[in-house]
């Protein structure tokens, strides 16, 4: 996803300033939390190395090992 990165400058109205204003706009992009995983599968006896998000990995803890990474299409 893309987006960007609004710079201000000033006090804000509410803490006693005359308001926040914009100086620049700038763009970035929203990456995902990707790491590099070495995993190990009981069903298959052996350590898979995946690229794996944050998420996933909570995913895997959750359902097990080799049924996240079968419906993912990993293994």
């Amino acid at each position: 996803m893309r987006g960007s990165v609004i710079h201000r400058r000033g006090l804000a109205k509410k803490k006693g300033g005359v308001g926040r204003h914009v100086t620049k706009n700038v763009a970035r992009i929203f990456a995902p939390n990707l790491r590099h995983q070495r995993i190990w599968v009981p069903e298959l006896k052996k350590f898979v190395r995946i690229r794996i998000t944050a998420r996933g990995l909570k995913t895997i803890n959750k359902h097990g090992a080799y049924k996240a990474l079968r419906k993912a299409g990993a293994i």
